[in-house]
Parts: structure tokens; sequence; C-alpha cells
């Protein structure tokens, strides 16, 4: 979330002039939104309330990063500044979930569970079509289903909280989902951090209420982890994928995707003791693949940040 977790276009050029540079910088961007788990577990603060500093702490930044677009991109008003802020308190809804997840389950479920919007949207994109899955876009369903399964029956194994964390984790899937879809109307027009700056400012303050209702510690004694989540999952991640995605085709992004739920898996082995059973291996594997698959099918591609 994962996540955003935040989506953007990728305009493909012609031919993908990707180097070095770019897949490095690809890369970096996933493995930045890979820790973001990880320092939310290390924040002191309630994990909404973590998330409300993730964005804050960041809100400043993006605003300057909005100033370098052209000013016609950063007009907003009437019917579309009711969607971006409507898409603003679904990301909300969708980072609190997801964060609330993350304190309950193994980092790796986090992760792929939290980045499963890519199925749902395209699951969706069927529904509206009114047509047939494809055989890329049917086996990524079966394998997402499969690997979704048998995830929960391990956290499920584990304990009812575990399970109860899976489920925030996917809610938060949905969430972004519904994100997504508000913005595709009014994407084409606004600047990336133009509409990202926007979108925030319904964001913000539902974070703070939520965390506030949930009677979470809001200001943390100790501000490092919630510095580095700004920085990686918010500044890093965002801005390295910004500069990275219009070079890559779609396959190449969902596979780069794939890195974040091994090096959270990875993370929460180290830190937390977290193991994977063969039987949540065969599940990563499979929910993963469901995750490349969708990213293959997407036209632009979505990536969370």
């Amino acid at each position: 979330m994962a996540t955003s977790d935040i989506s953007f276009r990728a305009e493909h050029r012609a031919g993908h002039d990707w180097t070095a540079r770019h897949v490095a910088a690809l890369l970096l961007a996933n493995c930045g939104l890979a820790l973001g788990p990880w320092l939310v577990r290390l924040a002191d603060t309630g994990p909404v309330a973590a998330g409300y500093w993730r964005l804050m702490i960041a809100m400043p930044f993006v605003f300057l990063l909005s100033l370098r677009e052209p000013a016609v991109q950063r007009r907003v008003g009437g019917m579309a500044l009711l969607i971006v802020l409507g898409a603003g308190v679904a990301f909300a809804l969708d980072l609190a979930a997801w964060h609330v997840g993350i304190v309950r389950t193994k980092l790796g479920n986090a992760s792929l569970f939290g980045n499963g919007g890519s199925v749902i949207l395209m699951a969706w994109g069927l529904i509206a079509a009114r047509r047939r899955p494809h055989q890329l876009e049917l086996a990524a369903i079966i394998a997402a289903l499969t690997g979704a399964g048998l995830l929960m029956g391990g956290s499920l194994e584990i304990s009812h909280a575990n399970f109860v964390g899976d489920l925030f984790c996917l809610l938060a899937g949905f969430f972004y989902a519904v994100y997504i879809l508000m913005l595709n109307s009014v994407r084409g027009r606004l600047g990336q951090y133009s509409l990202l700056f926007n979108s925030m400012f319904a964001s913000v303050p539902l974070m703070l209420l939520i965390a506030w209702l949930l009677g979470e510690q809001i200001v943390p004694g100790n501000w490092t982890p919630l510095i580095a989540l700004a920085c990686t999952s918010q500044l890093i991640g965002q801005g390295f994928l910004v500069y990275s995605l219009r070079h890559f085709p779609p396959l190449v992004i969902g596979l780069a995707l794939l890195t974040q739920p091994a090096i959270s898996a990875t993370i929460g082995w180290l830190a937390f003791g977290e193991v994977l059973t063969p039987v949540d291996l065969i599940g990563m594997v499979l929910l993963a693949g469901a995750l490349a698959m969708a990213k293959a099918g997407d036209r632009p591609p979505i990536a969370k940040v």
C-alpha cells in the first residue's frame, strides 16, 4: 500500500527508452515503498496517526513540486475539485485501513494485499465492459483468489488477529481501486503533483480525525520513523516513480512491483521473526504473479506509491 500508497498514469514513449538509470530509479522507488510497513511498526504513534504524519510531513514538498508544473495543470475547480477531494477521502480510507492491517498481519501479506487494487481494477474493467476475461486476465483472477486464500488461511492458523489484519489490507486495496476510478476523469487535466496536493486536502484531516476517533497516540515521542516514512513512501517512492514510469511497458512495472513484498517479507523475518511457511510462499508467488499479470494488462499501467 500499498499501496499509497498514490497512482500515476505512465505516458509511454515509442520504444520505451529505458536505460540503467531508469531501471535503478524504478527499483529504488519500489525499495523505498517496501520500507513503509516496517516504519509504521516502528512508529510510537498509532498506525493511522503514522499515516497522517506520512502525508503531513511530505505535503510541503509535494506543493513545491507542484509549482514546477504548468499553471494550467494546477488549476482545479467545480466538479473536478469535488472529484479530487472525494478521491482524497478514498485514499485516506485506503491508507488508514492498510496501516491498521500492517500492525496485525505479516509484513509480506500487508504489502501484497495492499497492492491488490490492481486486480480489483482489472475485475472492475471486465464488469464495466461486460465482456469475458482474456486468458491473461482469467489467470490473474484465479491466481489472486488462490494466493489470497492460502495466505489468509495461514494467517488464521496463527491467530484471529492476523486474519483480521489481512482483511483490513484487502479493504485498503478496495479503497485504492475506488481512488483510482474517481481520478480517471480528471487525471489528464491536472499535473501529477497538483493532483496529489489537492487530494491531500481531504486525506490529511480525515486521517487525523480517524486517528483521534480510534484513541490513538497522535504526537510522537520519536520523529525518526515518521520522517523516514514520509521520505521513503511519499517523496523517494513517489518521486522516482514519476521520473521512471513513462519509460517502461506495463509488464516491467509489474515485475518491479514484486520487489515490494519480497523486501517486506524479508524485513518481517529479520525484524519480527515472521517465518514464512511453504504454503505462505506458494500463496505469495500466486498473488504476486496475479499482480504482475494485472499490471501487464493495464493501459496505461497503474502503480501504487
